[in-house]
């Protein structure tokens, strides 16, 4: 009986030390890419963004996929990718007004992400 308590205090305890580590996983990984993002974004609202300046934001979020996927859904991966993409091609064909509302919905994503990760009582249940 005690040695079935112990472990499941244990278990407790790991799943929400855990939990806590994938806050701050995401959360860190997401606050590094809205700076990135929100520099582009007034590049561009300056239409002073060029196209590697989109591709450099592109390729710091593909090294970020790559150790976020395990934690993130997928579909919302491939909706940061699309809007990701669009960007790039509008910025590098300087059609600068049309990026500006992806670059915007890219900022809303990359700020409810986090949210969505914290071990809260709406998320648990």
């Amino acid at each position: 009986m005690i040695k079935s308590l112990s472990a499941i205090l244990t278990v407790c305890i790991l799943l929400a030390g855990i939990a806590f580590f994938e806050s701050y996983y995401v959360g860190k990984a997401f606050e590094d890419f809205s700076e990135e993002l929100t520099f582009l974004y007034e590049k561009t609202e300056e239409e002073r963004a060029n196209y590697e300046d989109a591709r450099a934001v592109q390729i710091s979020w593909d090294a970020r996929k790559e150790r976020l996927q395990v934690l993130l859904p997928h579909n919302d991966v491939a909706r940061v990718d699309n809007y990701l993409a669009e960007t790039v091609r509008l910025v590098a064909e300087q059609n600068y007004t049309p990026a500006l509302p992806k670059l915007e919905a890219l900022l809303h994503i990359v700020q409810a992400f986090p949210n969505a990760y914290r071990p809260t009582i709406a998320n648990i249940f």
